[in-house]
């Protein structure tokens, strides 16, 4: 063989190494990446008078986090019934003037009045006139109030008193429901039974915009979770046994891509002259709803659904609630009575 096919074939061959070193080297980096293990991130914070806390499991970017918490201000900011200048502080404060609010306030509103007339007024958004003399809340300050006091209060509440009306969007410029007017001057509105959830869902929504496939999203009560574990295990999600001091687990749910919301009287309520007080109220008398009922928990994909749900089968009963609760096909439930007797759906898990 000549000199130059010698080294042409030592070149060739040369080159062959180099490129098979260089897809080893890509190959193993690929391998070394998926095998990564990433961090869980989380944080904490006080929202909508409650706890809340996000964990992302396939993402080590705080800032998505940031993302999460600027949706927690914004709604805060737009459903809180307590929170000065808020949408619904302007509603309630507009003494029956037309007021502008945005359309998302708008369209949780008209949600908030479908379920009222789903549950024939047993939960009505316009409560808080009465909400309000009761002083449920985080400050530990609820009292039972006079009965005058109550029964002036119960006479502005009613889901028809409000009105809707369009004005253009900020965003298109095209006509939407952006008005609230309540007819009545002294009527006033809360959408606590349906606003966590209705944010849980939004912050859902945004996780997974941001390519987030693993998360979980609690807001007090109401936990959601999105896909499952990196490891491919379901979330655990613990049910407090009613009124158990330690706050001891009554039971365990597994579940991946879908929401839980318990209610209870339990968590909000004091005692006085040993008669308990809860803060789930009648909106027929303006007294705490007395039934059977301890607690409630919902399993369903929608958290604005579950969490309406669970309020509703608290005022409606055993009964009437599980009738409510059975018509929902993507519903699982667990009610307690206070007795300790347990119902359960015979899909819940």
């Amino acid at each position: 063989m000549k000199l130059s096919q010698k080294i042409g074939s030592i070149t060739s061959t040369s080159r062959l190494a180099s490129v098979f070193s260089l897809v080893l080297v890509i190959i193993s980096a690929l391998l070394s990446g998926c095998a990564r293990n990433i961090e869980p991130i989380s944080r904490t914070g006080f929202y909508f008078d409650t706890v809340i806390q996000i964990t992302l499991y396939d993402t080590e970017d705080e800032g998505i986090l940031d993302g999460c918490f600027a949706l927690a201000e914004k709604y805060e900011s737009l459903f809180s019934a307590t929170k000065e200048g808020s949408d619904v502080w302007k509603i309630n404060h507009g003494k029956g003037e037309t007021v502008t609010v945005s359309e998302e306030t708008v369209k949780l509103l008209i949600h908030a009045a479908d379920w009222a007339n789903t549950t024939e007024g047993a939960i009505d958004f316009t409560i808080r006139p009465v909400s309000a003399l009761w002083n449920f809340g985080s400050e530990g300050n609820a009292q039972v109030p006079d009965e005058s006091a109550i029964k002036e209060a119960l006479s502005h509440v009613s889901h028809e008193n409000i009105r809707f009306g369009t004005a253009p969007s900020d965003e298109t410029g095209e006509s939407v429901y952006r008005t609230v007017t309540l007819t009545d001057p002294e009527a006033a509105v809360d959408l606590g039974f349906i606003a966590k959830g209705y944010i849980a869902d939004k912050m859902k929504e945004y996780l997974l915009s941001q390519d987030v496939e693993s998360a979980c999203i609690s807001l007090g009560g109401n936990v959601l979770t999105i896909g499952e574990k990196p490891d491919g295990s379901p979330f655990r999600v613990g049910i407090q046994e009613p009124f158990a001091k330690t706050g001891k687990t009554l039971d365990t749910v597994e579940i991946m891509d879908t929401s839980v919301v318990t209610s209870g009287i339990y968590e909000r309520c004091f005692y006085e002259d040993g008669v308990l007080y809860h803060h789930i109220l009648n909106t027929a008398t303006g007294y705490p709803v007395e039934n059977e009922l301890a607690g409630v928990t919902i399993i369903c994909p929608s958290s604005s659904k579950a969490d309406a749900l669970s309020t509703a089968c608290l005022c409606l009963g055993v009964e009437k609630g599980r009738k409510l609760l059975d018509a929902e096909k993507d519903v699982a439930y667990l009610l307690v009575t206070r007795n300790g007797t347990q119902y359960a759906s015979e899909n819940f898990p």
